[in-house]
């Protein structure tokens, strides 16, 4: 089985493979950077927009270079309010080759106050490099491992979303549109 994903950040190359692992024995996994045509930090409906945007643009970069894939996948994270406080949270969209689409949610974490404005303006990557004094935070475990002391990485906010989006296609039909 192939599974294509819409990026190359190893953080969410890994969540997705762990999160086919819990499901699949046989797959391979590869990452292609594509666009989300969305800000570099989402807000509230480009997060889900982002993410099925990648999977669409990888739908299109596969046929256009003859790839054949069984599972095409996006994420995007992103910052959201409407649940009335900040948070960040992560969007994963997962489509087959049928174009059957599912999507799901990663656990979200509160943004305080007084950095909202600084990541609406510029991204969550840099707002928490500065703050920990690190360099592309985001292509590892991520602002939420230095958070939670590495409890929970990003890792594991990126399997938990592809885990959710994968519940409608290892249910059968039982929980499918």
């Amino acid at each position: 089985m192939k599974v294509l994903i819409g990026t190359q950040n190893p953080g969410k190359v890994q969540g997705a493979k762990e999160a086919f692992e819990r499901y699949f024995e046989n797959f391979e996994i590869e990452g292609i950077p594509v666009s989300s045509g969305v800000s570099d930090e989402p807000k509230n409906d480009e997060i889900y927009t982002g993410a099925k945007n990648r999977v669409n643009n990888l739908i299109s970069y596969s046929k256009e270079n003859d790839i054949d894939a069984d599972y095409f996948l996006g994420i995007e994270s992103g910052i959201t309010n409407l649940l009335g406080k900040w948070v960040i949270v992560n969007i994963a969209v997962i489509k087959d080759k049928n174009g059957y689409e599912s999507w799901g949610y990663s656990p979200a974490f509160p943004v305080p106050d007084k950095y909202v404005q600084e990541i609406l303006d510029t991204d969550l990557g840099q707002v928490m490099d500065k703050i920990f004094s690190q360099h592309e935070i985001a292509k590892g475990k991520g602002g939420i491992g230095f958070l939670t002391h590495d409890k929970i990485t990003r890792f594991d906010l990126t399997r938990g979303a592809f885990t959710m989006a994968l519940t409608q296609f290892v249910n059968d039909d039982i929980w499918k549109d």
